[in-house]
């Protein structure tokens, strides 16, 4: 008597449990859709989103949830919705049991601006894919100008930029960095009024420790006023033109 008891209580207790998973979970879907939280994780440093922005695209995707009954929101629609958006990198939209829509975004991160002579503005990410720039926030990376087009943006100018990023004492000496014809380099530097012309891309790493040696060697000794070019792209020695 005492097993069937135990038992009949254990079947007692499932069966609740299974009605209880059940009722409150058809309860929250059919009640109303009373709050869109979103919530832009990553916004510390970089602010080219708002939530406010994403509100507005959901709102003219007919997406927008509140005041709906929480069965007709459809999520991943939401969370789609929000991936066209260029600026953001990744969404999460889910539903919580007190009637709310939540979405957590991350933005996207450039790690070079680029201003082309014929592809327009736009950024680098860290990706290596193309991003738009935002008139409401610019972030702090290297500048690009010239004749550039997005291949050599996503490639060997990327890998330049990445390098500046990775060694700060470089990063703070360079201003910005110009194209010329045939992918040619030449770098503006925060300190002095003179261009440091590195040419192709090949060996920057090198050709950067070139040239910092001869400011210790040269233009803390001569003075850093005396030359307008200073020409890294020959092998093994520093060529300078003289104002």
């Amino acid at each position: 008597m005492k097993k069937f008891l135990i038992i009949l209580a254990s079947l007692s207790i499932v069966g609740y449990l299974v009605f209880a998973v059940f009722y409150f979970r058809n309860s929250s879907r059919n009640q109303e859709c009373t709050c869109f939280e979103v919530i832009i994780k990553n916004s510390a440093k970089t602010q080219f989103l708002h939530a406010e922005d994403i509100v507005q695209l959901i709102k003219s995707k007919d997406l927008y949830p509140v005041g709906k009954q929480m069965n007709e929101v459809n999520t991943l629609d939401i969370q789609h919705a929000i991936m066209t958006n260029k600026l953001v990198k990744s969404a999460e939209v889910y539903s919580t049991s007190n009637g709310s829509i939540v979405a957590n975004i991350y933005q996207r991160n450039p790690i070079l601006r680029v201003i082309s002579d014929t592809e327009g503005h736009f950024y680098i990410d860290k990706n290596r894919e193309i991003m738009p720039t935002s008139g409401r926030f610019s972030v702090y990376v290297p500048l690009a100008t010239g004749n550039i087009s997005e291949e050599f943006a996503r490639g060997k100018l990327y890998d330049f930029a990445k390098f500046l990023h990775d060694n700060p004492d470089w990063d703070a000496w360079i201003e910005q960095i110009v194209v010329k014809k045939n992918e040619r380099v030449e770098l503006i530097p925060r300190v002095g009024d003179f261009r440091i012309i590195l040419g192709t891309l090949d060996d920057y790493p090198a050709k950067l420790a070139k040239f910092a040696l001869f400011v210790k060697k040269g233009l803390n000794v001569v003075g850093w006023n005396r030359y307008s070019e200073i020409n890294l792209s020959f092998d093994n020695q520093v060529v300078c033109t003289k104002k």
